[in-house]
């Protein structure tokens, strides 16, 4: 894909939501190496804002969590709790497709309607790339990629974000902390969760 002008200075605040969309797409597409756990561990706690709030300080605990779930993280294990969780043999016994948690007719396309979108954008699934466009990290990457390359508005973040994302993240996430298979996914999840409610607060607040 080509850019048609230089990108603008992205805001650090701006830069830090591309990186967490990044990070929740890559761990939910496959199970972390031991250079990406190590990359997590290195990160250290999350840095709070003297002016925090309730959200801010639970993002930082799942955050936390998540990291402390990291020190005892064996690869071997996680490629198993991630195949047991999202890829089973025959039906996974939690859906990676957030157009499974948010169709609620049989003539419901919202793959078809997210498929619309990316390629107004001029976004499109690469060939070699298995996964339909609504697996959690394909919209999750969408993300990364308005926010920090194609540095959409505001306005249509929150537009995808309300219509792709949410409602069927939110969910897909639900199911993992709710599975007793997800050991090192559960905080994962409760990460994705959290995060996922600070930015629906944030584009609220904005809008």
């Amino acid at each position: 894909m080509t850019q048609s002008a230089p990108l603008r200075f992205l805001p650090p605040e701006e830069a830090a939501r591309a990186n967490f969309y990044g990070l929740i797409a890559r761990l939910f597409y496959a199970p972390p190496d031991s250079q990406l756990i190590s990359q997590l561990l290195q990160a250290g706690p999350m840095a709070l804002e003297a002016e925090r709030n309730a959200q801010a300080e639970a993002l930082a605990a799942a955050w936390s969590e998540m990291l402390e779930a990291s020190r005892t993280a064996f690869p071997a294990a996680l490629e198993n709790e991630h195949t047991e969780l999202f890829v089973g043999t025959g039906k996974a016994p939690i859906t990676p497709y957030l157009s499974h948690y948010v169709r609620r007719h049989s003539n419901d396309s919202p793959l078809v309607d997210l498929r619309g979108q990316l390629g107004t954008w001029g976004i499109a699934r690469r060939v070699e790339v298995p996964e339909y466009e609504d697996h959690i990290s394909g919209v999750c990457e969408t993300m990364r990629f308005i926010i920090a390359v194609q540095q959409r508005s505001h306005e249509e973040q929150q537009g995808f974000f309300d219509r792709f994302v949410y409602r069927g993240a939110a969910a897909f996430c639900d199911a993992v902390t709710a599975s007793n298979q997800a050991r090192f996914y559960l905080p994962v999840a409760r990460f994705a969760r959290t995060f996922l409610e600070v930015e629906k607060s944030a584009f609220e607040m904005a809008g």
